[in-house]
């Protein structure tokens, strides 16, 4: 069953661009897509489906967490503030080039 969730975080293109940049070309083992939508209020919206729910952690311990955390130690030293809290989603269907799943 696939891992799925959308997240609100309050940074800008920019950031998110710096992020991208730290995590290099290679798309993550597990994941089948992520969207970065821009909120009409300002911040990102992730949508974020994935294989399992452990794919995604494996790519937020070893690969995403080192880059964001490394960003946000610029601006608020090592009192880091909490992640932005995540809305798990029930996948009905998934349909990308390959993935079938649902």
């Amino acid at each position: 069953m696939p891992y799925a969730f959308t997240q609100d975080v309050p940074i800008d293109g920019a950031t998110y661009g710096r992020i991208t940049d730290g995590l290099g070309d290679e798309a993550p083992k597990g994941l089948i897509v992520h969207l970065a939508i821009e909120l009409p209020e300002g911040g990102l919206r992730y949508v974020d489906v994935w294989e399992s729910e452990e794919a995604f952690d494996r790519f937020a311990e070893e690969r995403l967490h080192p880059v964001v955390h490394g960003l946000l130690r610029e601006v608020f030293g090592e009192d880091l503030p909490p992640e932005p809290e995540k809305t798990l989603v029930k996948v009905t269907h998934v349909w990308t080039p390959g993935a079938t799943e649902g």
